[in-house]
């Protein structure tokens, strides 16, 4: 049996799954990517019927396997028959049907689950770009004591190490200096694995002549040293920011010997060229960050828990060094600048709603769509599955590197593809990383309340660690009204996937609101502007980083696209008078897609001209303030300089008297005749020009 080209090889892991052919064929339904009949059933794939798996090799077929577990012998055997062709697929791909469906609770029938995972395991995903990062082992060594001085030459044998000692503390000096020692307290510490730089007060190298305690010369302030691995065991705050996200910066607890040996451990292989994921991409030219000096979005630099993100004028800047790919900056992203990589937004949806509609298409209830990580959320589930009743087979996992990266727009995608549930499976010890998705889930379920939908408890973030825990939380979860589900090619930007899945859950929902009320960071809305305040300066539309807000050439006009309005507050901040407000909410009218005119006025027409240059309350304002009371604007002619355009302004100031840009009579230009006229009278030039 083939699924998308690729040959199926089952195994029932020595009969321990209830597993049927038929009943899987059957689940996997009539599919142009399924070819064939009933698949082979094995007992023993990975030992007593190897040959199955090698004479699959020899076809040259690429092959499904549904065994993660021994996938490093797989792996080894189809290594062995040949490498792949240079840019070809991989040639065996893998997936766990076991952990995550066939080893379940009695009585329950994993087929559909099986069928849609089989299904999802064939997607193929574009992948993230690749950053190259080099670490020549140069390692500092921060902490006290003698327990400092043996890591340090621990290490030393695999790693350039210097060691800086917080505090002497009860160190024996070796008869060997093998290691550079120095005496400081690290004042601040930026960078990651392969560029740190480390700024070090009362720094001071050890006496070669120490004999009892170690001496050290005169301490300097502010020195200044670079490296591209550390090893903090100060026992003392952490240097770096979200440090156990950040690469090459590894931190013990001094009094947990195991815990320093296994942090030695790590650190020791830290030298070469490593390869690390772009989490994430951005596009500074719809950043809505700031204007002008005027902050109006830093949801990102607030969020992110590894300090990846600084403040870089209008825009930010991403050190994709320090980024760990917890993808909250992607997920609470309001305009879309950021968009996660690893998967990308595209890939996500469409393995979300493979899973759910292959499942439902199988003959699966009530689906619950619980979102994991591979590391903390797949040993949960790997620890139910062998010593619990396993997931429910309603409960459909999906692996993804970070369950932070998930916007509102993917949580409605799965909605509307049929998930009753959606269980976000979180690691307590990265709950730092929890408020950004937190506000993602309350924006999803204020959209599909405000549609009619019962939202109470589709969401749910679980953070926990207990499987036991898991396991009752996920049994507990009761069955909600069916949803018809609904699939969507994923395409555009994030608002553009966001309004595809709200444009379709409004088609079917129970109550279709044209107008949903929202909370007040919600990235959707309107604004207002108070007319008798507004001078139509245009501050506003100058400072609108979504081009929500436009002008219009012809007349004195300020135009609103609901549409395209992120609710960032630079239009409100911006505007001198202070007459714009913000209204959260969401619109499906046709109208919000189109400009509309918040306010207007009849322009004021040039006297002279008849020429529109403004605004006619501005310039009644203008002459109301100035006519009398300004020296320049004293007599009738003078204050209708102020209803002319420009042009006119200027030549009606040139036929004034007293005009502004003219200069005094100039006077007569002197001759020879006047210098020999004036020395015949006996006079100067100028008196003889003066009686003349």
């Amino acid at each position: 049996m083939k699924i998308a080209g690729r040959k199926l090889l089952v195994c029932n892991c020595e009969g321990t799954m209830d597993l049927d052919p038929h009943r899987l064929r059957e689940a996997l339904g009539k599919s142009d990517i399924i070819e064939g009949g009933d698949p082979v059933m094995h007992r023993h794939l990975c030992r007593t019927q190897i040959e199955a798996f090698e004479r699959a090799l020899e076809t040259g077929e690429p092959l499904l396997v549904a065994c993660t577990q021994e996938a490093p012998l797989f792996s080894e055997i189809a290594e062995e028959t040949g490498p792949q062709e240079d840019g070809a697929e991989e040639r065996v791909r893998f997936v766990n049907i076991r952990e995550r469906a066939g080893w379940t609770d009695k009585g329950q029938d994993p087929h559909a689950k099986i069928a849609a995972l089989l299904h999802e395991a064939v997607l193929d995903s574009e992948p993230a770009g690749l950053k190259s990062i080099a670490s020549d082992g140069m390692c500092l060594v921060y902490g006290a004591g003698q327990q400092a001085l043996d890591a340090a030459r621990a290490l030393n044998g695999k790693l350039s190490v210097t060691l800086l000692l917080s505090a002497p503390g009860d160190m024996m000096l070796p008869s060997v200096m093998d290691v550079p020692i120095y005496h400081g307290r690290v004042r601040n510490t930026s960078g990651s694995l392969g560029h740190f730089e480390v700024t070090v007060d009362g720094y001071a190298p050890i006496l070669p002549s120490s004999r009892g305690e170690p001496q050290f010369l005169m301490g300097k302030d502010g020195a200044r040293s670079q490296c591209s691995l550390i090893l903090d065991l100060s026992g003392e705050a952490p240097l770096v920011t979200g440090w156990e996200k950040r690469d090459g910066y590894l931190r013990a607890d001094p009094g947990d010997p195991a815990a320093v040996a296994r942090a030695i451990f790590e650190i020791s292989d830290m030298v070469g060229t490593f390869e690390k994921p772009l989490y994430v991409s951005y596009n500074a030219d719809i950043c809505a960050h700031s204007r002008s000096g005027r902050t109006g979005c830093s949801i990102c630099l607030d969020v992110c828990p590894a300090g990846a993100i600084t403040d870089d004028g209008d825009t930010v800047a991403y050190d994709h060094a320090i980024c760990a790919g917890c993808g909250s900056c992607a997920a609470s992203c309001p305009t879309g600048a950021v968009s996660y990589a690893f998967p990308r937004r595209a890939g996500l949806i469409t393995r979300m709603q493979a899973l759910l509609g292959h499942y439902l298409d199988a003959g699966g209830t009530n689906p619950v769509l619980l979102l994991h990580d591979g590391d903390h959320g797949g040993g949960i589930i790997a620890a139910m599955a062998r010593h619990g009743r396993g997931l429910p087979d309603n409960v459909l996992p999906m692996s993804l590197h970070a369950v932070t990266a998930t916007g509102h727009e993917s949580i409605l995608a799965g909605f509307l593809a049929g998930a009753q549930h959606v269980v976000w499976l979180a690691d307590p010890r990265k709950a730092d990383e929890l408020p950004a998705l937190q506000r993602e889930l309350t924006l999803a379920q204020a959209l599909g309340q405000g549609l009619g939908f019962d939202m109470v408890g589709r969401f749910s973030i679980l953070e926990e660690s207990d499987p036991d825990r898991v396991e009752a939380a996920l049994y507990a979860l009761a069955p909600r009204p069916a949803l018809e589900a609904k699939r969507f090619a994923p395409v555009g930007g994030k608002r553009d996937v966001a309004r595809a899945a709200l444009s379709h859950l409004h088609a079917i929902a129970p109550a279709p609101s044209e107008v949903v009320a929202l909370p007040e960071d919600a990235p959707y809305g309107r604004i207002a502007i108070a007319s008798e305040g507004c001078t139509l300066c245009l501050s506003c539309v100058s400072a609108c980083p979504a081009n929500a807000l436009a002008d219009n050439p012809d007349r004195p006009q300020v135009r609103f696209t609901e549409a395209a309005c992120v609710q960032c507050g630079l239009c409100a901040d911006t505007c001198p008078e202070g007459v714009i407000t913000l209204e959260p909410r969401y619109s499906f009218r046709a109208d919000a897609s189109q400009p509309a005119v918040l306010h207007e006025e009849e322009p004021a027409t040039c006297l002279s001209c008849g020429k529109p240059f403004g605004t006619q309350s501005t310039i009644n304002r203008i002459t109301e303030r100035l006519a009398g009371n300004h020296y320049m604007f004293q007599s009738s002619d003078q204050i209708k300089l102020i209803q002319m355009c420009d042009d006119c302004r200027v030549a009606a100031q040139w036929t004034m008297p007293n005009n502004p840009f003219g200069g005094g009579e100039r006077p007569r230009p002197r001759t020879t005749s006047d210098y020999t006229n004036a020395r015949d009278k006996g006079l100067s030039v100028d008196d003889f020009l003066k009686g003349e």
